[in-house]
C-alpha cells in the first residue's frame, strides 16, 4: 500500500458525498415542484368541479389515505431494493396518480380525482421517505447537518411550482395539459438525478439483507413502540400539519377571506413558500450556532405568532406578514425530525418510516379534516386549529436531542461520541 492511497480513498469518498448531496438536493426540488404545481391549481379545480369546502376536504382526505398505505412499508422496501430504485418507482407511481386525477378533472368526476390523489400520495410518500433516507446517508458521509438544505431544495421546488401554477392560471392553461407536462419532465429528471446517489457498500448491502431475513415485519413494527421515535414523530406532525395546511388552504383563505382573484391566492402561497425556503437555508447556520432544541422552539414560536396574525388580520397586507412568519415557523421541524430519526444509521430506515408516516398523516390527512371545519367557520378561522398540535409539539421538542451514545456537534448534527 502506498502512502497516497488513504488520501486518495478519502478524496473519492468526499467526491461521492458532494455528488450525492447535489443529486439528493435536485430530487427534493423535483418533488416540491411536482406537488406545488398541483396545489396551485386547487382553486381552479374547485371552480371547475363546483365543489363546496366540505366536498373538497373529503377529496383531499380520500387522496391522503394513499400515503398511509405506502409509508408503513417503505422502510422494508428501502432495505430490500435501495434508495435509487425506491425513489424512481415512487416518482412513477406519483406521476401516474396525478394523471388519473387530472383525467377526473377533465371528465368532471370528483371520485376519479380522489382515486388519482390516493395513488399519487402513495408515490409521494414513498418518494419522500426514500430521498430523506438518502439525504441522511449523505449528511452522515459529509459529517454536517445539511438536511435543512435538502428540504430547502424542496421549498425551492414548491416556490417554482407555485409560480408556474400561477402563470398557468393567468394564461388559462387547462389543468390536464399543465400537469401532464409537469409529471413527464419530473419523472425523466428523477431517473437522471438518482444516478448520482451514494453507492451502497458491500457491508451495507449485507447488513440490510441480514436485517430483512432475520427480523422481518416484526422488526419494523417495534419502532412504533420506541418513546423517543414517537415524540420525534409528534414534532414532525406539528410541523407537517403547519406546512400542509398552508399548501392546501392558504391560497383559498386569501381568495375567500379577502375577496381576491385566484392569482392573488397563488401569490399568497408563493409568499409563504418563499419565507419557508429562506428559513430552511438559514437552518444549517442556526443549528451550527444553537442546536436542535433551541431552533425548533424558535420555529414553533414563529409558527404560532404567524398563524394568529394571518387568521385574525383585518387586512391582506398584514395577513401576508403573518404568512411570512408562518412560513418561517414551518420550515425546520420536518428536516430536523428526519435527522433525529436517523441518528442511528443501522435503524434509520425503520425509524424514518415511522416518523414519516406520522408526519405525512398530518401533512395530508390533517388539511382534509380542516376542510370539513372550514365549511362551518371559513378557511382562515379553521386554520386556528393548528395551534393545538403546535403546542403539543413544543412540549416534546427535547426528544429531538441526539441520544446518549451520540453527541451533538457544533453543526447540529448527531456525531459519534
Amino acid at each position: 500500500m502506498t502512502p497516497s492511497e488513504p488520501g486518495t480513498a478519502v478524496s473519492v469518498q468526499s467526491t461521492h458525498a458532494r455528488r450525492g448531496a447535489a443529486a439528493v438536493f435536485a430530487t427534493f426540488v423535483l418533488n416540491g415542484f411536482t406537488f406545488a404545481n398541483w396545489l396551485a391549481r386547487i382553486p381552479t379545480i374547485r371552480d371547475e368541479l363546483g365543489l363546496r369546502p366540505e366536498q373538497l376536504g373529503l377529496i383531499i382526505l380520500l387522496g391522503s389515505l394513499g400515503s398511509l398505505t405506502a409509508l408503513p412499508v417503505t422502510g422494508r422496501i428501502l432495505s430490500q431494493i435501495g434508495a435509487v430504485r425506491t425513489v424512481i418507482a415512487a416518482s412513477v407511481v406519483a406521476a401516474a396518480g396525478l394523471v388519473v386525477a387530472v383525467t377526473g378533472v377533465a371528465q368532471i368526476s370528483p371520485l376519479l380525482v380522489g382515486a388519482g390523489l390516493f395513488l399519487s400520495t402513495m408515490g409521494i410518500g414513498a418518494w419522500d421517505v426514500g430521498m430523506n433516507f438518502e439525504g441522511a446517508r449523505v449528511e452522515q458521509a459529509l459529517g454536517r447537518a445539511i438536511m435543512p438544505w435538502f428540504h430547502g431544495g424542496f421549498s425551492i421546488g414548491t416556490v417554482l411550482g407555485a409560480a408556474v401554477g400561477g402563470l398557468a392560471i393567468r394564461w388559462s392553461v387547462p389543468v390536464p395539459t399543465h400537469m401532464l407536462v409537469v409529471v413527464g419532465v419530473a419523472v425523466l429528471l428523477v431517473v437522471v438525478m438518482t444516478r448520482g446517489y451514494l453507492p451502497e457498500t458491500a457491508e451495507q448491502r449485507r447488513a440490510a439483507a441480514l436485517q430483512g431475513e432475520h427480523h422481518g415485519t416484526r422488526s419494523y413494527l417495534r419502532f412504533w413502540l420506541e418513546p423517543r421515535t414517537l415524540m420525534v414523530g409528534l414534532v414532525v406532525l406539528a410541523a407537517a400539519l403547519t406546512e400542509g395546511a398552508a399548501n392546501d388552504w392558504l391560497a383559498l383563505a386569501v381568495i375567500d377571506g379577502f375577496d381576491t382573484p385566484n392569482e392573488t391566492g397563488a401569490f399568497g402561497l408563493t409568499v409563504f413558500l418563499t419565507a419557508m425556503t429562506v428559513m430552511r437555508f438559514l437552518g444549517t447556520f442556526l443549528l451550527d450556532r444553537f442546536g436542535r432544541v433551541v431552533v425548533l422552539r424558535l420555529c414553533t414560536g414563529l409558527a404560532i405568532v404567524g398563524l394568529l396574525v394571518f387568521t385574525l388580520s383585518p387586512t391582506l397586507p398584514l395577513a401576508l406578514v403573518g404568512a411570512v412568519l408562518w412560513g418561517m415557523g414551518a420550515a425546520l421541524g420536518f428536516p430536523v425530525g428526519m435527522s433525529a430519526a436517523s441518528d442511528d444509521p443501522v435503524k434509520a430506515a425503520g425509524r424514518l418510516s415511522v416518523v414519516a408516516t406520522i408526519g405525512y398523516t398530518a401533512f395530508l390527512v390533517g388539511p382534509g379534516l380542516l376542510g370539513l371545519l372550514a365549511s362551518h367557520v371559513g378557511y382562515r378561522h379553521a386554520l386556528l386549529a393548528i395551534l393545538v398540535p403546535l403546542v403539543v409539539g413544543l412540549l416534546v421538542i427535547p426528544a429531538a436531542r441526539p441520544p446518549a451514545h451520540t453527541a451533538e456537534g457544533p453543526d447540529g448534527a448527531a456525531k459519534a461520541a
